[in-house]
């Protein structure tokens, strides 16, 4: 991404958009439909109505207590509040789509009422349907929108989608990952699937790497190293390590809600790199810790180039 003269935009300054076919919170109405434009990285805040999710699972009692964390999540800086009932944590068992359904569909409607933007973290097409219904303006699809009837839900409703890759299923994606090349095909999946979505319909897409779904440590950190790659296809990039266990493999072993320092050091190297959106946990930290440094950011573009020392600098003894 370059400015007007051809010099590369400052990451802080970039500006993403996502098409809407219908209205969605913030959207402005153009020509095309509803466009949502933010400019440098935004925050997709994690709302887990689970028992079961890897980190916070069974914390919310209830629909209610639900809703209004996911309203502080918004207040703390989110763009967006992604609602999953569905653990897609490593070696997690499928639930039904009833019992889906059960656990998001209120929390989506309490949300949506007070206009909060929300993402349905689902594989499931009659639930992405059902909570489209309820106010959902994103859905999030682990699977890439391999099925034809997520994307044609998304399409009808006029909803834009995360195409993200995962490298075999919740239950055994951990077991025994292998690429030939991790970046060259995430990279590839993702284009594939999100020109698919495009043609059928779909009217924006964001893509997602997948950090940590059916990827060795090794496979991590290639893929957050090539965000400028995964960014450079006109597409906004998603980079998800909140709390992810190879922060853990990193830094030693530490229980998820402790691994906030790893989660921050990952996200704001993906942002420096030409991430559009971050999903965290930790909301009001990640919006601090980007408010510092798009400060900095500003200062060293702002301020003149540094004199060159004319000797030897010396050290502090």
């Amino acid at each position: 991404m370059a400015d007007a003269a051809g010099a590369p935009t400052p990451w802080q300054a970039r500006v993403y958009a996502l098409r809407f076919g219908r209205a969605a919170p913030g959207a402005r109405r153009d020509a095309h439909g509803w466009t949502l434009a933010w400019r440098g990285p935004a925050l997709m805040g994690v709302l887990n109505v689970t028992p079961d999710s890897f980190s916070d699972g069974g914390r919310l009692a209830g629909p209610e207590e639900a809703v209004a964390a996911g309203v502080r999540l918004v207040e703390q800086g989110a763009l967006f509040v992604d609602v999953g009932g569905e653990s897609s944590r490593p070696g997690a068992e499928s639930v039904s789509e009833r019992e889906e359904l059960r656990r998001v569909l209120q929390v989506v409607e309490g949300l949506a009422a007070g206009g909060v933007r929300v993402s349905i973290d689902t594989v499931k097409p009659a639930v992405a349907e059902a909570a489209v219904a309820a106010g959902a303006c994103l859905v999030n699809d682990i699977r890439g929108l391999a099925d034809a009837r997520m994307r044609r839900v998304c399409a009808e409703a006029g909803v834009p989608a995360v195409v993200m890759h995962m490298q075999g299923e919740p239950r055994s994606m951990q077991r025994s990952p292998r690429y030939r090349d991790v970046v060259a095909e995430v990279e590839a999946f993702l284009l594939r699937r999100a020109r698919q979505a495009l043609e059928d319909g779909v009217p924006a897409l964001i893509i997602d790497p997948g950090i940590g779904f059916g990827k060795r440590l090794e496979h991590n950190l290639a893929l957050i190293a090539a965000t400028p790659r995964l960014a450079g296809h006109g597409l906004p990039l998603l980079v998800g390590a909140s709390r992810k266990s190879l922060i853990q493999r990193l830094a030693g072993e530490t229980p998820p809600p402790a691994r906030l320092p790893g989660s921050l050091a990952l996200h704001l190297r993906a942002a420096e790199l030409g991430a559009a959106l971050l999903r965290v946990h930790d909301v009001a930290e990640h919006a601090q810790a980007l408010a510092a440094l798009r400060a900095v950011a500003g200062a060293e573009a702002a301020a003149p180039d540094a004199p060159q020392p004319a000797g030897e600098e010396r050290g502090r003894g």
